[in-house]
This record gives structure tokens, sequence and C-alpha cells, in this order.
């Protein structure tokens, strides 16, 4: 079936196909008509929708409803997200499945509600306090809102993690069509559940694997959640080994499967002379730029992370193995910029951005790439 959506509505069906059935939000432009889809979709499917006081209260509430096995999720943008992310710290330690999506503006503070901008991008890695690892998708289309957010539920699911999703007003705001799966058509994950009696679960037993099975409240099994270091059932401890072994284990079940949770699209890399690596909707001036540029035999390439947390370093290593340089291009001040020098030290790495409310024109783009041909 097809449909002409929204970036956000997409965001919201994709939700639904992945069993969301609950939404606890507070509306902030420019992702408020996502939450109003799942007003209209959730009671359509038996699910909740509940429009909380604030973004504290959102992200406290979607924390809960996952314990009680309902898969959970939210839509803020910058200023809501900053507010989320103590929760979403809680959600890291305490080992919760939630998805936030995030519809990114300009900022800092109340910047420029209506206008694009991806400045967030560092906050979805570092927002919280703590050592921990959170997953993060950025769409470059309305169907890749679609299919990104189940990825998002999946992989939340799979890994007990807070997974993001960052759009941006652009993607938000543009309607294409979009192909909507039949139901078992591709897969979505559900959390791994208990297969041993209440009397000898225990939450967080890693004797399990990296990701214990999660029970569900009210489902039998009685135990202890916590934001505090703890041990194997959830009650705080202090002991270095435990606490030592716990945190260990909550960043190394992402760090091990990086290779399997990554994903990226390559855009006439193989030949290319030059490697541009953008995102998001910048991605797709990107993508023009490069197609007028072939027109002109300039051999230019573009590689884009769907997937920007975990970072696929090296998967980016190899695309840009024998490349002359590579050009990031993003509408922020060089946030991801400082990744991709870091990661590919031994290249050129150039960068352009701007964070001014303005997208970057694919005409700019070329003129970039062209003063590095003769640079």
């Amino acid at each position: 079936m097809e449909k002409l959506l929204s970036g956000n509505e997409a965001i919201a069906e994709g939700a639904i196909y992945a069993g969301c059935r609950f939404f606890a939000g507070y509306p902030i432009t420019p992702s408020s008509d996502l939450a109003e889809r799942m007003s209209f979709r959730l009671p359509q499917v038996g699910g909740r929708f509940i429009q909380m006081e604030d973004e504290i209260a959102s992200a406290g509430a979607i924390i809960g409803a996952s314990l009680c096995g309902i898969k959970s999720m939210t839509a803020t943008s910058g200023p809501g997200f900053s507010l989320m992310q103590e929760h979403i710290s809680f959600a890291a330690m305490a080992e919760v499945p939630i998805v936030i999506a995030n519809i990114q503006r300009g900022g800092p503070s109340t910047g420029l509600p209506t206008f694009p901008s991806q400045q967030d991008m560092m906050q979805a890695r570092w927002g919280a306090h703590g050592d921990y690892e959170a997953i993060t998708l950025v769409p470059c289309s309305v169907e890749e809102c679609f299919y990104l957010t189940v990825k998002a539920f999946n992989l939340s699911e799979k890994y007990r993690v807070p997974a993001f999703i960052l759009s941006d007003e652009v993607i938000a705001h543009l309607r294409e069509k979009v192909r909507i799966p039949e139901p078992g058509e591709i897969e979505v994950i559900d959390r791994e559940k208990p297969r041993v009696p209440p009397e000898q679960y225990y939450p967080y037993d890693d004797s399990q694997g990296e990701v214990p099975p999660l029970a569900a409240f009210g489902s039998g099994y009685r135990y202890h959640v916590t934001g505090l270091a703890h041990d194997i059932t959830g009650f705080p401890t202090h002991d270095p080994e435990k606490v030592g072994r716990l945190l260990k284990r909550i960043v190394d079940k992402i760090r091990n499967h990086v290779s399997e949770i990554v994903e990226y699209e390559e855009y006439m890399v193989e030949d290319a002379d030059i490697l541009v690596f953008s995102y998001g909707c910048t991605s797709r001036a990107c993508k023009e730029a490069i197609q007028e540029l072939r027109r002109d035999g300039v051999r230019v390439g573009l590689w884009r992370p769907k997937v920007i947390w975990p970072f696929p370093e090296e998967e980016l290593k190899k695309a840009a193995s024998g490349k002359k340089a590579v050009l990031v291009v993003e509408m922020n001040y060089k946030q991801i910029g400082y990744e991709v020098e870091r990661i590919l030290c031994d290249m050129r790495v150039h960068w352009m951005g701007r964070a001014d409310g303005e997208i970057i024109p694919p005409e700019e783009i070329e003129e970039e790439v062209k003063c590095i041909l003769t640079s």
C-alpha cells in the first residue's frame, strides 16, 4: 500500500507498525503534528495517547509504560530533548527500551522554532550524564522516516536501550510517497522475556547474556528498578566489582555489536576522488550536487550514515580509503565534522556548514568540491 505522508506522519506510522501502543508527549514545534497523528492513530489500534504537562513528565511516562511491557515513544525538539536527558540517563541505567523522535530545529535555547537545523547531533550522543550507549538513526526521506522508526524500535527492544530518531524540520514536513509494508513483511522485534519462574528471575542477570530478559510489571514477576548502580537483583550496590561489571555490560552490549547496528548508503563512491559525508536533509542537496558534478566529469560520491550513533567508524574508513579528500556537509558548526576528522586523521578532511536556519543549496556544495580539487 502506498500513502502520501509527511516525515512526521511516517514516523507515527512506523511506530504503529513496530508495535508502539503508548505515546506521551508535549507539543513543541516542529514535532507537534507527529503527536497529533499518534493521538488519532493509537486509539484505532488499541493504544493510548496522553498529553503530559511537560517533556520531563513525557519521558517518565514512556519509561513507566515500557516497564509494563508496552512499546512506547515520545516526540520533541531541541529544548524538550534537553529536558528529557535525566530520564534518558535513567533509562540507560535501568535498561528500559524507549524511543524518542527529536525533530531538530535551530538553537541554542528557543532559537529558530520553525527553521531546520542539525544541531542536536552531539546532544544525542553525550546529552545525558554517565557512561552509556544510545542508538541514533537519521532519516533523509519520508520513506526512511517509516523504516528507520521500525528499526529504532527493533534496536531499542533488542538491546534494552533508549533509541533516538533525529529528523529535522525539512524532512518532518516534506511530503513523499511511502510504501507501507504488509504486517509481517519486515521484521518486528520484541524484547526477550524471562523463561524462568518468578522466584528464579533477576532483571539484570548477565549470566543470560549481554542483554538480560525483561519481565513486564504486572506479569507475575516482582523486581526492583532503580537509577542507582545495582547488582543483578536490581537493588543498589556500591561494590566496585559489581558496579564495574554492570556499566561495562551496558556499554559493551552496543560496542560489541556496532557492525550489526549501523546502516549507511553509498552513492557513486567506488570510483570517486572526493567523498562527501552528509546526513539528513543536507544529504539530499549533496546528492543533487554530485549528480551535477558527475555531468561535468568530476568524480565525487556520497557516503551517508542512516545510523549516526554508534558511529560507523570502520565502515567510513573503508569507504574513504584511497580518496583524495573528504568533505563533510552539515547544518551546524562542525559537530560531526570533528568526529570525521578524528576517524580519518591521516586524510584531508574539509568541512562546510551553516546554522542560520537556511538549508545548504546544491550549488554551494558544487563550488566547495571544485575548490577542494583546485587547492
